[in-house]
């Protein structure tokens, strides 16, 4: 057994301060989560006829078909993201700066720009061509492609500079090295940081709300400001278990990958370092 330099390991007396602590701070948390409860209760937010809505048929076919929407979005904005940054990747990644310049510059600048205010730049300026949904994709693509053209770069300079090294010397143009060496052993480094990204266009497609969208925030709009309703809190409650059941699920499916290609020895290419340019 090898001992820790860092630090040094707890003695009995330690551990036991260490599950006083735990204990104690267990009992603060259920307290304040009994304090919270029950200052809900006592505003009529949670009591059972706040929850009266999810008999409603139809008022769940509605958050159902609202539900649909918000997929579709997330969907369709992280295909066309996983495109754009594909592109824009090669591009940062050329030899030509009249080609590496303005990639750097596409990246580093739909990465700057917050999503919402993309989405309300879209939606007013372009309401008749583009519509509410096109609005929310587009701004969701060009954000979410930017980040993912980082975390290709960063899978691609991943790949041992000996593949590159093969590549040429058999004849092939750097463009060829990119496209049937280096890529497709990129592709399974990336496969974690891509499925996280899903997460995040996922949640994003909430900022639809500002401008009306049919998503399952909208339609959730409708039921809590109903004067019969006035549950803001239990329609949060059942938003909250939807985006976690989902997120949740997806973050699984990234750590499993993760966890599976270390196993098998491979290099694995993480969000937050993409996100930060490193290489």
């Amino acid at each position: 057994m090898t001992t820790p330099v860092l630090y040094d390991v707890p003695g009995p007396r330690a551990r036991a301060r260490h599950a006083v602590y735990s204990v104690i701070g267990g009992l603060a948390i259920l307290a304040l989560l009994g304090y919270i409860f029950w200052r809900l209760w006592d505003a009529e937010q949670i009591t059972p006829e706040k929850w009266e809505f999810l008999q409603e048929s139809a008022i769940v076919e509605d958050l159902a078909e609202g539900l649909r929407v918000t997929l579709s979005l997330a969907a369709t904005s992280i295909l066309l993201a996983i495109a754009f940054g594909a592109v824009f990747a090669a591009g940062r990644l050329s030899d030509f700066w009249l080609i590496r310049l303005p990639s750097i510059a596409v990246i580093e600048f739909f990465r700057a720009v917050p999503v919402l205010l993309m989405i309300l730049f879209l939606n007013f300026s372009y309401t008749e061509q583009l519509g509410t949904y096109w609005s929310i994709v587009l701004a969701l693509m060009v954000y979410n492609g930017a980040v993912l053209a980082e975390v290709f770069r960063a899978g691609i300079l991943a790949v041992p500079k000996g593949q590159t090294e093969a590549g040429q010397a058999i004849g092939l143009r750097k463009g060829q090295v990119l496209r049937f060496i280096l890529a497709p052993q990129a592709v399974s480094s990336m496969l974690p940081a891509i499925i996280s990204q899903c997460v995040v266009a996922l949640k994003d497609t909430t900022l639809g709300f500002a401008i009306g969208s049919s998503d399952i925030t909208d339609r959730a709009k409708l039921i809590f400001t109903d004067i019969f309703y006035n549950n803001p809190v239990a329609v949060a409650l059942v938003l909250m278990a939807v985006f976690i059941t989902i997120n949740y699920t997806l973050s699984l499916i990234a750590r499993w990958l993760e966890a599976r290609m270390r196993r098998r020895g491979e290099r694995v290419v993480h969000l937050q370092g993409a996100q930060a340019g490193l290489d």
